[in-house]
């Protein structure tokens, strides 16, 4: 359900220097794009930027020196704290780990390659998969994220 006043967010991670051309539809109409880490070259944050601004961490595989990646990102979307990180600073990345670390309203996170979408207490989990090489049989995937009037609700969105 579209309001005139929802924030729609593209999430995506691991794309290990692969951007499928599914990607573009599934992320069309989004302000912003969050990517949680391997992102595999700034080739890949270039094309996303056709879609939307993007704000990028760098997880484990992607240099910790490239300009375009943070550490950790926290972007405040209509009343919303969202921390993106790429969660193998916890080691294998869950929820409870991620909640032990961050207090933000929103975190999202990578790494395991497997979509999530998880509310622990009053913060809402995310790992939107991973959009780029095929790898443990796991659908390509990303996600949108809607904020309406102070509330989040996640969408997984396979990507062919």
């Amino acid at each position: 359900m579209a309001h005139s006043d929802a924030h729609v967010v593209g999430l995506i991670s691991d794309t290990h220097g692969l951007l499928r051309p599914g990607v573009h539809a599934a992320l069309t109409g989004v302000e912003l794009i969050l990517h949680s880490g391997d992102v595999g070259g700034s080739e890949i944050l270039d094309e996303l930027r056709l879609i939307a601004p993007v704000k990028a961490v760098f997880g484990n595989t992607d240099p910790t020196d490239e300009a375009d990646l943070a550490g950790e990102v926290l972007v405040a979307i209509d009343g919303i704290r969202v921390h993106v990180s790429h969660g193998h600073e916890v080691g294998s990345p869950t929820p409870a780990k991620l909640a032990a670390r961050y207090d933000a309203d929103v975190v999202v996170f990578g790494h395991t390659h497997r979509p999530l979408v998880s509310r622990l207490g009053n913060q809402l989990f995310v790992n939107p998969g991973a959009a780029g090489p095929q790898r443990f049989n796991l659908t390509p995937s990303v996600a949108r994220l809607t904020i309406v009037r102070g509330n989040a609700e996640v969408e997984i969105v396979a990507i062919a």
